[in-house]
């Protein structure tokens, strides 16, 4: 029997892609809102397939997010589902599924802002934090199920890119 046939081909899934595919992928950072991450965690939502499908599909994107939006994802999965849903969204979160931004000096000013920047939109300080932390960290993507973020403008009148829509 020759080596070739010996070696078993290489199973890869979409949930796990094999590591040495992943290198040769660039990283692309992109900050998630609370919708997709909510749909993430309950089966029932109508974006749970299309989030999962778009996560499976994109292991090169590392996402980042904002306190204002694990707040608003624990709260609202505390109250649709269980306390057992946000424990378990924290526990992902902390296994690093998402970089948790958290710099030192937060400006609330910058926050405060944009939601008078965009003052005809409903206020939403999740959505305000992450426009906020996009700018500050050079994010030019975002994560979003929220119609919103096709409004958001950063200081310079640039959008942001939402990978999901």
């Amino acid at each position: 029997m020759s080596a070739d046939l010996a070696t078993p081909p290489l199973a890869l899934s979409a949930q796990e892609p094999h590591a040495q595919f992943l290198r040769h992928l660039p990283v692309q950072d992109a900050l998630i809102d609370s919708g997709p991450l909510l749909a993430l965690f309950n089966r029932s939502d109508k974006w749970h397939a299309p989030t999962l499908a778009w996560l499976q599909a994109h292991p090169q994107v590392r996402l980042h997010s904002t306190w204002p939006v694990l707040t608003e994802v624990c709260a609202l999965l505390a109250r649709r589902i269980h306390n057992a849903a946000a424990l378990d969204f924290l526990q992902w979160v902390q296994r690093g599924a998402v970089q948790l931004d958290a710099p030192i000096g937060w400006s609330l000013t910058s926050v405060l802002t944009i939601c008078q920047r965009f003052a005809d939109l409903p206020l939403d300080l999740a959505d305000a934090s992450v426009a906020e932390a996009a700018e500050r960290l050079g994010i030019r993507h975002v994560v979003s199920i929220d119609r919103d973020f096709d409004v958001y403008r950063d200081g310079k009148g640039q959008a942001l890119q939402n990978l999901l829509r």
